[in-house]
């Protein structure tokens, strides 16, 4: 399923745009910074310096802010874990965290939706640099005032840091700012129920190529995988896992709900989300069934039950059907109202009873007066067909005869089925020679 990898794909980053200016370009900021490792298990007091208890971790709320802010912190008092509301909060540094009155209500955390935990599901958990392309893991995370409240401006991921939260001491509890990634150019797949993300992360992850993100997800591990896929548009999560390694898309699905591997797969393209099911077990691929909307359900199992080594187990269903008494500007307008589908090099046209008659490219469509009827465009040459039943070896043989950029799949009554691309053939022939050897010494590659 997988295309060859994408060389340097550092220069992706280099294309996103529209991204507003970093916070941790500014001096104030950059002298400001607070780690919430070296917070953790300081004293927290009341305004006239009486300690109330230890802070076991930060509280943060995301939304629509690039930079979350702090909501409130979890402090031990006594046997028990209190929450105290981030406006109480007075002063926040690395050495001091002084609340603003001589007395505060202690209530007992629970977390709201949108909330995350900073300690516990943030440090020494992967994220994405959606800047640098890659999956590294948070050491240290940094606070800092922000637009008068307190808010989390980046993530260090260095040794050091590493190093000074393992062993407390060791190397001071300053920050390292030269290792710190702002965070706008995180995706945090925090664990627990709220996900820390920043819209300008979202929107990065959005601009890149399925191939790129597919190498992100691959490096992931786990829950953070799904979490990825969470916070992708449903359509780029799809053309994503149309990217990866079987075995690494195998193990993302085991970690999916049904009903969210249902939604990806049937955004898949059919050929690709066939492929995909036919490799899961019987029970896994039932329940991903059942989630589906009936029809896309319906197609996927006919696709499911061909043999991968025929023509109808490589095929894709999605084609254009027009007949011959349409006219150019019906099937210019079905082109446009698919045009997010992968049919680009024109309509087929069939006769009354749905038998296959031409194919017609969308440069003839475009040079053709809309008022025309396509029946007047067909002639030779004629589009290359072959049988839902054709071994593999046929097909390679019919594209080199035909070298065009798709072979047209009929049933038995010769009424078009699917197409074959000449992608879906290279992917057929690496996974066909890794399992059986099939082209070897053949001249097939």
């Amino acid at each position: 399923m997988k295309k060859p990898p994408v060389k340097s794909i550092n220069t992706v980053a280099k294309r996103l745009v529209g991204r507003s200016e970093l916070v941790l370009q500014r001096k104030n900021i950059r002298e400001s910074l607070v780690s919430v490792a070296g917070l953790i298990g300081r004293p927290v007091k009341y305004q006239g310096g009486n300690e109330i208890g230890r802070l076991v971790d930060v509280v943060v709320r995301h939304g629509e802010d690039s930079y979350p802010p702090v909501s409130g912190l979890i402090v031990k008092v006594g046997q028990s874990k209190s929450f105290i509301d981030g406006a109480r909060i007075a002063k926040l540094t690395q050495n001091e965290i002084q609340l603003s009155s001589a007395r505060v209500d202690l209530t007992e955390f629970v977390r709201r939706e949108g909330e995350s935990l900073l300690d516990a599901d943030v440090l020494d958990h992967q994220i994405v640099d959606v800047n640098g392309l890659r999956v590294v893991r948070s050491s240290d995370l940094y606070l800092a005032p922000l637009d008068r409240e307190i808010r989390v401006v980046g993530v260090d991921i260095s040794f050091k840091a590493f190093i000074r939260r393992i062993f407390p001491g060791a190397l001071g509890r300053g920050p390292i700012p030269e290792h710190v990634i702002d965070w706008a150019n995180v995706a945090s797949l925090a664990h627990g129920t709220g996900v820390v993300r920043s819209t300008e992360s979202r929107a990065a992850l959005g601009q890149l190529r399925p191939a790129d993100l597919a190498d992100l997800i691959e490096d992931l591990a786990g829950r953070e995988r799904s979490a990825l896929i969470e916070m992708l548009d449903p359509d780029l999560a799809a053309d994503a896992l149309e990217e990866m390694e079987d075995d690494e898309l195998q193990g993302l699905l085991r970690g999916l709900s049904a009903q969210r591997s249902a939604e990806l797969i049937s955004r898949m393209e059919p050929d690709e989300g066939a492929e995909v099911l036919r490799d899961l077990d019987n029970d896994h691929r039932e329940s991903i069934f059942m989630e589906m909307d009936s029809s896309v359900a319906k197609q996927l199992r006919k696709l499911v039950e061909f043999d991968e080594t025929l023509a109808g187990g490589i095929m894709t269903s999605h084609m254009l059907i027009t007949h011959e008494g349409d006219t150019v500007g019906s099937a210019l307008k079905l082109l446009v109202e698919n045009r997010e589908r992968d049919i680009s090099d024109g309509v087929v046209v069939v006769d009354s009873k749905g038998k296959l008659l031409d194919h017609i490219q969308i440069i003839e469509l475009v040079a053709a007066k809309p008022g025309d009827l396509l029946s007047t465009l067909m002639g030779p040459p004629y589009p290359t067909s072959v049988d839902i039943n054709t071994r593999l070896d046929e097909v390679i043989d019919e594209f080199a005869n035909n070298r065009g950029s798709s072979i047209i799949v009929v049933d038995e009554k010769n009424k078009p089925v699917g197409r074959i691309l000449a992608d879906d053939l290279v992917d057929a022939l690496s996974s066909t020679s890794e399992v059986q050897g099939f082209a070897q010494g053949s001249g097939a590659l």
